[in-house]
């Protein structure tokens, strides 16, 4: 059987991620000090005024903010925080 997976639009000029699905809170995927840990990296990139950087959501959630984040930056010719080069 295939995974399931969603597509996350990243941008006009970016093609959209494929990303699993996993409804579960990354806080009981990963635990309580990753989650916390891919949290606060979520924060320190994004620039959203209501970014989705909560470990009750899903851990995919999180990460594709990150990759967003990260890769608008560098799309804006922007130095990224030091967090996009983890």
């Amino acid at each position: 059987t295939r995974e399931p997976e969603a597509r996350l639009p990243e941008g006009p000029n970016m093609a959209p991620q494929p990303v699993q699905l996993d409804e579960r809170p990354c806080r009981e995927t990963l635990g309580e000090a990753a989650s916390a840990r891919l949290v606060q990296r979520c924060i320190a990139v994004s620039p959203a005024t209501r970014p989705p950087c909560n470990a009750a959501n899903p851990c995919d959630l999180l990460q594709g903010e990150i990759d967003r984040s990260c890769a608008m930056w560098t799309r804006d010719g922007e130095t990224p925080p030091k967090e996009c080069a983890n």
